[in-house]
């Protein structure tokens, strides 16, 4: 079972990204890639089916996908958005990030 938290901020950020891009009722999909300074960078997407590779789970009232390769690395994630006049944009808190860049994009583990 993996536990990723979605903030309310960010759902909210979430649904109207989704109802932007047509998809209401999709899942957020996280996952994991190779790239960055770091190593490995973060994706999400939308997807309205599973594969079977994944598991699912509610946070906030939002269906989160996460595939069984990146679970290990996503375990415990927070996502957030914030707003300010520096930067504004979703925010990733990973408590397995073992070292990250400075702009906070990539990771590794």
């Amino acid at each position: 079972m993996v536990t990723i938290e979605v903030t309310p901020n960010a759902r909210e950020q979430v649904m109207k990204i989704m109802e932007k891009q047509g998809k209401p009722g999709a899942a957020l999909r996280i996952y994991v890639q190779g790239g960055g300074c770091s190593g490995l960078t973060y994706g999400m997407s939308f997807d309205k089916r599973e594969t079977g590779d994944e598991v699912a789970f509610q946070s906030n009232g939002l269906t989160v996908v996460v595939d069984k390769a990146s679970a290990p690395l996503l375990e415990g994630l927070k996502v957030d958005y914030l707003l300010g006049l520096e930067a504004s944009g979703f925010k990733i808190f990973n408590p397995n990030a073992k070292e990250t860049c400075s702009c906070g994009k990539s990771f590794s583990a």
